[in-house]
């Protein structure tokens, strides 16, 4: 099985070896462990589960928090030619029951899904006949009620055991404190001889670095030019990345703004161009970097202050994967602490305040009574908001509360791409083109660009195909409109419009199941996050990397010597020993005159040792002098 693992890894991924701690977690899976591994963002999670999933027969099954992040990771194994499926509520019911039949029929060798969807007995029995070889939990930290983003629906993931009771678990997270690697294990009734693997967090190619200022705008200016090379600068608001960018390209830089309220073309464009260095800075909120992986990305600056460490710890990951020195700032103003307490004091939402949103859902998007598990429904958020008079943060809080309730799936992000299937048999293909000499260019370069689409779904780049053609993209999709309603193709065009659809039949607003005790621990745990995040920026004793990583459980002896703490500290010991030995030059000192020209006579004491340790300065007497 080995031997296979390296094949597997070769063939579909053209590594030559894996990273550290890949091999022991695959082993171990494939040994029948239930494994939980713990690795960095950027530390290859997904060849964790993907590797043992070939290696073995049957199905995978991947259960995962967020659509956009089951869309990237099925894109990219399509890419590779390993057939795989989201199953999930940005699929309509059609499309559903095709997924299953294909799964059914061993087409898939992975089935993403959301937590939410295994609340559905007839889901569950229909997996019940697919050969399931590993349940894989990504960001399995949701699991915990004292994870970042806790949601209720992943307290039901240990049932599919009662389903698959002999299939290993794979739980997976980028970050998690000691208390929720023990939370994990136990929501998931770990067997006896479950095994944890836990890859340091320590990033030596990344120095953390925190910047106090009242001029933001006029310090991000001195960094871009200090560090060369790719940047990403986020900020919390849609209005602030337009705003930041525009004013970096009228001072001369190369910048676009990036955020969740882009159309597809546009989101796919500017990532793009950063993407391959046509662009040097994207400045976006959190909406931008799932999924993404640029090796070359040298500078990370956050102008507002991140809301969790965890963000923030994923975030500045997104820098230095190549292995190569690059650095993350925070730029904290005066009154950026007090902001951020009290954005979280006035956006947090009481039960009153969920039932309220809910409520106003349920008119606005005309959900009656009878409305069914599954139904889909496209959201705007923005005319919601001004219609009801709802602030954007209360609406998203009670929103994603509703989510992590298990009442409804809520998509901000959109599909920023296209699906297509061939609904038509072949015959009847050959035949429209022959009368269709437009359609005809148009399926030959759809067929020659993409595979598999008479068997399910696929993803396909409008963009790319009008390239081809020497045509608009308004004139591909034209074309897929009509072809559809020719019923010839089932077509899906990108949407940037978020979605809701529900996980249960349609309920009346008094009586949505919400726990008081839920919203309380939420609000407790959000608390505890904002008041970590302030003790990290303000804390200036501690080296950066060590605050991170006590607060992520791990300990580690060495300062990292590049974060701004250190590197303040080493301009200090330069500074004693600078003075003690020009002092030195002038006359021979008692060990009292020496500690007398410093005012903290323990740091003076402790360069006094060190510079006699390195034979810098002796003792002749009761004097020092020079070597």
């Amino acid at each position: 099985m080995n031997g296979d693992i390296h094949r597997i890894l070769k063939q579909y991924w053209s590594y030559d070896k894996f990273r550290p701690l890949q091999e022991d977690i695959i082993n171990s899976a494939l040994e029948g462990n239930d494994t939980l591994a713990l690795l960095p963002t950027g530390g290859g999670k997904s060849i964790c589960f993907q590797v043992p999933g070939l290696a073995k027969e049957g199905c995978t099954l991947v259960i995962s928090p967020l659509i956009a992040l089951m869309a990237d990771q099925v894109a990219n194994l399509k890419q590779v030619g390993i057939n795989a499926v989201a199953y999930n509520s940005a699929l309509n019911a059609s499309q559903k029951e095709l997924a299953l039949q294909n799964a059914s029929n061993a087409y898939y060798k992975f089935i993403y899904l959301s937590p939410e969807s295994l609340q559905s007995e007839k889901l569950l029995n229909r997996l019940s006949f697919i050969k399931i070889n590993f349940i894989v939990i990504d960001e399995a930290h949701c699991i915990s009620q004292w994870g970042y983003d806790f949601r209720p629906p992943y307290l039901e993931i240990h049932k599919l055991r009662e389903h698959f009771p002999d299939i290993p678990f794979i739980a997976l997270t980028a970050t998690a404190t000691p208390k929720v690697v023990l939370d994990i294990q136990d929501k998931l009734h770990f067997n006896a001889g479950a095994k944890v693997f836990q890859k340091s967090f320590v990033r030596p190619e990344l120095a953390y670095n925190i910047l106090k200022t009242d001029n933001k705008w006029g310090r991000c200016k001195d960094l871009l030019d200090k560090v060369k090379g790719s940047a990403l600068i986020y900020l919390r608001n849609r209005k602030g990345t337009m705003e930041v960018a525009k004013w970096l390209r009228e001072t001369g830089y190369s910048a676009d703004f990036y955020h969740a309220g882009l159309s597809q073309d546009q989101r796919q464009e500017k990532q793009g161009n950063w993407v391959e260095n046509r662009c040097r800075i994207m400045v976006c909120t959190n909406a931008f970097g799932m999924g993404i992986d640029k090796p070359d990305v040298r500078l990370v600056i956050h102008l507002d202050l991140p809301d969790t460490l965890e963000a923030y710890f994923q975030e500045a990951g997104r820098a230095a994967r190549d292995g190569n020195r690059a650095w993350s700032f925070v730029l904290v103003g005066p009154s950026d602490i007090a902001q951020l307490r009290q954005k979280f004091q006035h956006s947090f939402p009481d039960r009153k305040d969920v039932i309220r949103v809910y409520r106003g859902l349920l008119n606005y998007l005309q959900i009656g009574i009878g409305s069914a598990e599954g139904s889909h429904y496209d959201f705007d958020i923005q005319a919601f908001c001004q219609r009801y008079r709802f602030t954007p943060n209360l609406v998203l809080q009670s929103l994603s509360i509703l989510n992590k309730e298990g009442i409804l799936e809520f998509n901000a992000q959109g599909r920023n791409f296209a699906m297509l299937r061939l609904k038509a048999d072949r015959r009847t293909l050959y035949d429209y083109q022959l009368q269709n000499a437009d359609m005809d260019q148009l399926l030959k370069v759809v067929l020659r660009s993409y595979g598999g689409l008479d068997l399910d779904f696929g993803r396909i780049n409008e963009n790319i195909i009008a390239q081809r053609l020497n045509t608009s993209t308004y004139k591909v999709r034209k074309s897929f409109n009509m072809m559809q309603s020719h019923d010839l193709i089932d077509y899906l065009p990108a949407s940037n419009q978020a979605s809701i659809a529900l996980l249960h039949d349609r309920q009346h607003f008094k009586d949505l199941n919400i726990s008081p005790e839920f919203l309380e621990n939420r609000k407790k745990e959000l608390e505890d996050q904002i008041e970590a995040v302030v003790n990290f920026v303000q804390n200036d004793a501690l080296c950066r990397l060590k605050t991170l990583l006590k607060y992520f459980g791990e300990e580690v002896k060495e300062d990292c010597g590049h974060c701004d703490v250190c590197r303040k500290r080493k301009a200090q010991d330069v500074d004693y020993q600078r003075i003690i030995s020009q002092a030195l030059k002038k006359n021979a000192m008692t060990y009292g005159q020496l500690l007398a020209l410093f005012d903290d006579a323990k740091k003076a004491e402790m360069h006094i040792r060190k510079l006699r340790s390195q034979e810098r300065i002796i003792m002749e007497g009761e004097k020092f002098r020079l070597n």
